[in-house]
């Protein structure tokens, strides 16, 4: 499948009314900012109100953010990347991700933005509580974590090298993933699921193009 031609400056218009498309656009210590307290509630209600343990509350937050890899893996692969012939649905698709790959330079949107962050967050808290219970207060926050960590990879790949040499292969990944084949690479804060299923690049048969890089890369003028 053909790369999508990528645009060097500027930023996809998403919605004709300015107030949604104001809503489009965040900054990553907005949404960390926002979400440390609440999350942090979160825990203390979790030890506090419904009596679980601290060695039980560690556990089920770092189960929480090693499930969110796996939710990250199959959003990104069959919901950022859904196929359709509908133009309802392909424009849903662009506005989620499509716009990403179209204007990979757009630090404003790789970020979920606040509001729609937070609307999804407390749709997928309560469908979590209804199979974890008490102990989704716990879960949850790391299932956040976990996506705040994705987020934030996902925004320092585009910003600048890796700064050590094991990220080497998360790093070009995700690039090939933008300038090779969208259908391959899904994973961004980890390769793990990548490997799984199949759908990690060949990393010793894809070299790096450098130039292919740098138009990923944030204008660091900017």
């Amino acid at each position: 499948m053909k790369p999508k031609r990528v645009q060097h400056t500027g930023q996809a218009r998403l919605f004709e009314s300015d107030i949604l498309e104001m809503l489009t656009k965040t900054n990553p210590g907005i949404i960390w900012g926002v979400y440390i307290p609440i999350l942090s509630y979160i825990l203390f209600r979790a030890n506090q109100v419904y009596g679980l343990e601290i060695k039980t509350i560690v556990l089920l937050f770092f189960a929480g953010m090693i499930y969110w890899t796996f939710f990250e893996y199959i959003a990104h692969r069959f919901l950022f990347h859904m196929v359709s012939d509908n133009l309802k649905t392909q424009k849903v698709a662009y506005i989620l991700h499509g716009n990403h790959h179209e204007y990979p330079r757009d630090r404003q949107r790789l970020f979920m933005p606040l509001v729609p962050s937070l609307i999804l967050a407390t749709i997928l808290f309560l469908f979590h509580y209804l199979f974890l219970g008490k102990y989704n207060w716990a879960f949850f926050p790391g299932f956040m974590i976990g996506y705040l960590s994705y987020a934030s990879m996902h925004y320092a790949i585009h910003a600048f090298d890796p700064p050590f040499k094991f990220m080497q292969p998360l790093w070009r990944n995700h690039q090939l993933h933008h300038y090779k084949d969208e259908h391959l690479g899904f994973g961004v804060s980890n390769t793990f699921w990548d490997r799984v299923f199949g759908t990690m690049f060949d990393l010793t048969k894809n070299k790096q193009d450098k130039e292919k890089v740098k138009e990923l890369m944030f204008d660091k003028e900017n």
